[in-house]
């Protein structure tokens, strides 16, 4: 963890350039030092059917979430998502200069005992002997 999830209207595919924002999140909250790099994911649900207000523009929404384990304060977390959500309002910048658009983003904590999951891909970042991470 943590999982940023992105819910975006197809109406902006090319302008959102998400892969672009992914890389920036991740490299965010990477460096917040909250969360280790092994368990940070970023992915996009493209939304092709939706209405938005009253429906007679052409209107287009994200909606980010990011799903984090239990056990970060308060104090802890809204620096960095203060940051993460100032670093998305930066990416979509321009886009909601020239259309309507809203931007949205919540946290959202799993329970701490029904939260299962498995992962390898952490010890590629575990410090070897010489305290450097593995570059398997």
């Amino acid at each position: 963890m943590p999982h940023f999830i992105v819910e975006c209207t197809d109406n902006i595919r090319q302008q959102a350039e998400l892969p672009r924002l992914f890389a920036a999140v991740n490299q965010h909250l990477a460096d917040s030092g909250l969360f280790p790099l092994g368990g940070i994911r970023s992915r996009a649900h493209w939304i092709d059917c939706w209405q938005m207000a009253d429906g007679k523009r052409d209107y287009a929404f994200v909606h980010m979430t990011l799903k984090i384990g239990h056990g970060r304060s308060l104090e802890q977390l809204q620096p960095v998502m203060m940051a993460l959500f100032a670093l998305i309002k930066r990416h979509f910048a321009a886009l909601m200069a020239e259309r309507y658009l809203a931007l949205s983003l919540a946290v959202e904590e799993l329970h701490p005992q029904l939260n299962f999951k498995q992962n390898n891909v952490h010890a590629l970042f575990e410090p070897d002997e010489k305290g450097k991470p593995d570059a398997k």
